[in-house]
This record gives C-alpha cells, sequence and structure tokens, in this order.
C-alpha cells in the first residue's frame, strides 16, 4: 500500500513539474504575443472533424499548444484550458426569476463533449486534496466520478456521487466549491470546473431516471423525531430512514427545506428542485410535518415521549443586528425578511394565488428605490440580485473589509480557500446594468436618516482602517448616502433560544447548542444537534457532512437502546472512530 501511495505521489510531482516547466518555457519566451486559447468562438473547446470515420464519431479537440487530438485524460491538464459553464447573460436572467444556469438546449450550456473536456483535466492525482477537509467537507469522491464522466459512465458517476452526498442537486448550485480551492491542478494552473461537472452528472442521473426511490426493506421500530428540515435536517432524516428507523420532520414555516426553500432565492435553487428531492423523501418512506413550531406550537416534552431520539437541526436563525441611531426605522430590515418574503410571494404567484390573497403588509419591496446591502458573502449577493429584479433605482453594497487581494496572499496559501477578490452573479448584474461593481470597502454604518414620518431616507458612513487591534474609524470621514431600504446581510449569530430553553439545553460561547463535532450528543440524553445550529453559521455542504455525522451517532444510540432497554451513560458513538475529515471549528 505504501509503495503504491509513494508511486502514486511520484506520478503527480512528475507531472507537476512538466506543467511548470511548460509555464516557465511560455513566460520566457519572446517576443510576447497573445497567447492561443483553444477554446472557440462558441465558448467551448474548438473542434475538428475533417477525415473523421463514421465508427469514429467524436471529433478532435483543439489544445493548448494549437494541435487538434482525440481527448485523452493523462495529459488533459495541460492540453485543455478550465472552462467553466458560463451563467445566463446578466440582461437577460434580470428579467425573470429563472436559475442562473443555462437549461438544456440553450446556447451556453456545455455539449457532452466539453464536459468530457473538462472532466479529462483531473489529474488523478496521488492525495486529491479536493475530497479531504480542506476541500469537500462530505469528502465527495471527485476523482472516481469525474473519471466516469470522462469515460460516459454516467450511471455509476450519480452512485459514487450519492455514496456521500445526498443532495449533489443542492451543493452543485450554491455551494461555493471549497474542492476547487484545494484542486491540486490549481497549484500551477486553473482548477478543475468540479462543480459543473457535479450538477451535470446529477442533473443527467433525474433527466434519465436514474434516481428513484430506494424503500429500505426492514424496519427496527425504533422511530426519530428530526427537528428542523433544512439540509442538515434532511440529510439525517435521509440517512435515518436508509437505516430502517421511522422518521419524521418537523418544520415550523409551511413549507420544507428551510434555508433551501426561503433562504436561498429562486434563481440560484429553483424550488421545483427542492420539492423533487423533498417528494423522493417522502416516497422513501419519511414523514413530513409542516407548521409544527417545536417548543411553540408542539411540546417538547411530548415530542420526547412520542420518539425513541430526537435531532434537533433548527439552523442558526438569529440575525446579528446593527444597533445605531435610526434601526428602527421603516425600510431597515434583516436579510432573511427581505428574501422570505419575496420567495412566498414568487411561490403564491407561481401557483396562481390572487393578488388580494398576498401578505402585502408583509412584502418588502425594491422598486425604484436607492438600495444598500450591509454586509457581503453569499446572502448579500441574493439580496443584490433580489433588488435587481425588483427594478431597483440602485443598489450599492457595504463591507467593512478592505476589497481582497486579485491573487493569493503569503498567508493564504494553497490548498486554504482562496480569500480573493471575486464578481458573484449579484455583481454581474449590477455591473451589466449600471455600469459599476456595487462594492464599497472600508465602511461602517454610523447611523440611518429618517423622513420625519418614520421611514429611513439616508444613513450616513465612516471609513474604516485596519489596525492591530481591529477595524477601527476613521474620524471626520462621514459620508450620506440616498437610502429607501436597508438590507442587514451581517450573517447570524446563533439558534433562536426557545427550543434550547424548553429542553434545558447547554450551549457554548457562541450560544450554540453545546455537542462535539462526530458525537453529537447534547446533555438531555436522547437528544442530539447538528448543522449551524451546534456549529454556527456555515456552508449547506457543511450541514450535509453534519447531517450525516449525526445520523450515524443516532443509529449507534438506536442500536444499543434496542439491544439493552437502557441507553449506556458512557455511550459514546463510533462515529468518533471513523472521522473521515475533522471539523475546523469542534
Amino acid at each position: 500500500m505504501m509503495t503504491m501511495i509513494l508511486s502514486r505521489s511520484r506520478v503527480v510531482s512528475r507531472r507537476i513539474h512538466a506543467v511548470s516547466a511548460a509555464l516557465r518555457a511560455k513566460s520566457s519566451s519572446a517576443p510576447k504575443v497573445a497567447e492561443e486559447t483553444p477554446l472557440d468562438t462558441d465558448g467551448r473547446h474548438e473542434v475538428w472533424r475533417e477525415n473523421i470515420y463514421d465508427h469514429d464519431n467524436e471529433p478532435r479537440v483543439k489544445r493548448r499548444d494549437g494541435s487538434y487530438s482525440s481527448i485523452e485524460k493523462l495529459r488533459g491538464f495541460l492540453n485543455y484550458q478550465r472552462n467553466p459553464e458560463p451563467y445566463r447573460k446578466p440582461l437577460d436572467r434580470i428579467m425573470d426569476w429563472e436559475e442562473l444556469n443555462p437549461v438544456e438546449g440553450d446556447s451556453l450550456k456545455h455539449t457532452e463533449l466539453e464536459r468530457k473536456v473538462q472532466a479529462a483535466r483531473c489529474m488523478d492525482c496521488g492525495t486529491p486534496f479536493c475530497q479531504t477537509h480542506t476541500g469537500c467537507p462530505v469528502n465527495n469522491l471527485i476523482p472516481e466520478w469525474n473519471n466516469l464522466v470522462y469515460n460516459g459512465q454516467w450511471q455509476d458517476a450519480i452512485e459514487r456521487l450519492h455514496k456521500t452526498n445526498n443532495f449533489p442537486e443542492f451543493t452543485g448550485r450554491v455551494c461555493p466549491a471549497p474542492c476547487e480551492g484545494s484542486c491540486v491542478a490549481g497549484l500551477v494552473d486553473m482548477p478543475v470546473t468540479i462543480k459543473n461537472i457535479e450538477y451535470s452528472i446529477v442533473d443527467r442521473a433525474w433527466q434519465e431516471g436514474m434516481i428513484v426511490p430506494r424503500i429500505p426493506m426492514e424496519r427496527t421500530g425504533m422511530t426519530v423525531a428530526v427537528v428542523g428540515s433544512g439540509p442538515s435536517g434532511l440529510a439525517s432524516a435521509d440517512q435515518l430512514n436508509q437505516m430502517g428507523h421511522k422518521v419524521t420532520v418537523y418544520e415550523r414555516s409551511d413549507r420544507i427545506g428551510g434555508l433551501l426553500m426561503y433562504g436561498i432565492p429562486n434563481m440560484k435553487l429553483e424550488k421545483e428542485t427542492v420539492d423533487r428531492r423533498v417528494n423522493l423523501l417522502r416516497e422513501e418512506g419519511i414523514e413530513f410535518v409542516t407548521n409544527a413550531d417545536v417548543g411553540q406550537t408542539v411540546d417538547v416534552d411530548e415530542l420526547r415521549a412520542a420518539h425513541d431520539a430526537v435531532v434537533l437541526a433548527v439552523g442558526a436563525t438569529k440575525p446579528r443586528d446593527l444597533p445605531v441611531p435610526g434601526r428602527e426605522l421603516k425600510g431597515v430590515h434583516f436579510a432573511m425578511e427581505f428574501l422570505t418574503n419575496n420567495q412566498k410571494r414568487l411561490l403564491l404567484t407561481k401557483e396562481g394565488a390572487l393578488e388580494s390573497k398576498w401578505e402585502k403588509e408583509n412584502f418588502i419591496t425594491a422598486a425604484g428605490k436607492d438600495v444598500i446591502v450591509i454586509g457581503g458573502g453569499d446572502t448579500g449577493t441574493d439580496c443584490i440580485g433580489t433588488s435587481m429584479r425588483h427594478r431597483c433605482k440602485s443598489v450599492t453594497n457595504f463591507e467593512l473589509m478592505p476589497q481582497p487581494p486579485m491573487c493569493r496572499a503569503t498567508s493564504n496559501p494553497w490548498p486554504e480557500w482562496p480569500r480573493v477578490y471575486g464578481v458573484d452573479y449579484g455583481h454581474m448584474e449590477v455591473q451589466a446594468v449600471f455600469g459599476k461593481d456595487p462594492r464599497t470597502y472600508s465602511v461602517l454604518t454610523k447611523e440611518f436618516i429618517g423622513d420625519g414620518d418614520g421611514n429611513v431616507k439616508a444613513l450616513v458612513t465612516q471609513d474604516v482602517e485596519i489596525t492591530s487591534e481591529g477595524p477601527r474609524a476613521v474620524e471626520g470621514s462621514e459620508r450620506e448616502w440616498p437610502c429607501d431600504l436597508a438590507v442587514l446581510s451581517m450573517g447570524f449569530v446563533s439558534p433562536e433560544n426557545y427550543v434550547i430553553d424548553k429542553l434545558q439545553l447547554d450551549i457554548d460561547q457562541r450560544n450554540n447548542i453545546q455537542a462535539t463535532y462526530g458525537d453529537y450528543r447534547t446533555n438531555i440524553e436522547g437528544v442530539f444537534a447538528a448543522g449551524d445550529c451546534r456549529r454556527g453559521q456555515s456552508l449547506v455542504v457543511w450541514a450535509i457532512n453534519e447531517g450525516r455525522g449525526v445520523a450515524d451517532a443516532c443509529d449507534d444510540y438506536l442500536q444499543q437502546k434496542r439491544d439493552t432497554g437502557v441507553p449506556d451513560e458512557t455511550f459514546v458513538s463510533s462515529a468518533f472512530h471513523n472521522l473521515s475529515s475533522l471539523s475546523p471549528r469542534i
């Protein structure tokens, strides 16, 4: 085994040295000329079909050196250029609420040939950092399914993808792809288009009927209540159901999906995609109960008495506030208020609900307004994109920290997530319409100014400088900005308290539910916690990781309870002994 690992490592080392030598040769050649691209005018690798026989219907593909040859994987990362599938054009997509990704038949969508070219860029490296804790939190078997896509084995690809990821159609759309940040090819070139390949696998699997209900052959007789139907709750429910336990998911909203349904806007994740997976889980035997707010409308003691175990996956839904003068003015809202109300109205419209049935008093519109989004990240971008589709007058995005560098800093080495300047879909849309990036860096909001009738009309900022003690406001740098709608997108601090208080759960220093990663037990017997309510605000893919992990821990507990009748107080989940990755925040 050690010989095999060393051999693979030498292969990778030789490949990396070959790339480095090629790049050095290219950079040292003179005179400097524009680098030839293998991409054609349609945005895909150029192909050549002359002298192709009928039995050989795959064309030759243009390489970086200008030659044409059949697609091959051994030197794919050298021969082919990274070419991620583009989003729909900004001026087209802001006219609707459809997904950003192009659909089948769209000229922008990659062909099967281009997908094969991109899969060929995977190096089959000796140590695939993309699937370690520095890359994918669910340890997706990325080199394996890249190779299967290259070979056209799509059924095998979806099976390998589902081995580690319950919901690749979600992560393939909303995950920021830390796997690509740690791709070995990214050391000397651009990383493999892992995210594109992931959702192409799962989308094709749905289209061709490869994903079907898997109904457990046997039932254990044990029951589990999962509180919360976000990605962590759904992942744990899926795993526990496949283990044979009877699972009931309780969701306080009127629809299943948690942040997948209401926290992520439609253009990023179509809600039919969420419903499709939920309906599959329902066919497999999971029961869903909506409008069930555990700790409020559902008694926690009755819930515990009716089930053998309880998994809390309630998320971190308490937003970080901005306690400055004028915060109480109308027109200042949390990001989730803005996004959730917009999504509810969209769903009502799509289902044909009469306008008279809309909750107009709760709807927050950006139409014709000067919008300021305070805070960046994915949620901030979603608020920008939503404002653009409302036809706002202008949109500005404040960020407390300075603009990130264009390339990795020395303090941010590979394979860490690259903290570099990037342009997300919302920023592209603002640039396309207003001609400039919406972001303003190194500013903090000092106060909101009212119009005399209780509505916000402007806000005042101060510039910020970064010191050894943290950000510091620069005196005399105040600026006033017109603002009819301010959206606070500064993250979330913790789960809401009422479930914690009712169950008398221990909490950590950040007010999250106290439970150790890998074990997930709370201080209350039979109650487990996972996802954002345990680890704090994080990515969808980390929520799936914890959902799968808590299912293993809960299953160990239930087996012991079934076998002995009384669980051992010293019980430690076997999940501890099989951790394939370590959480950066235990």
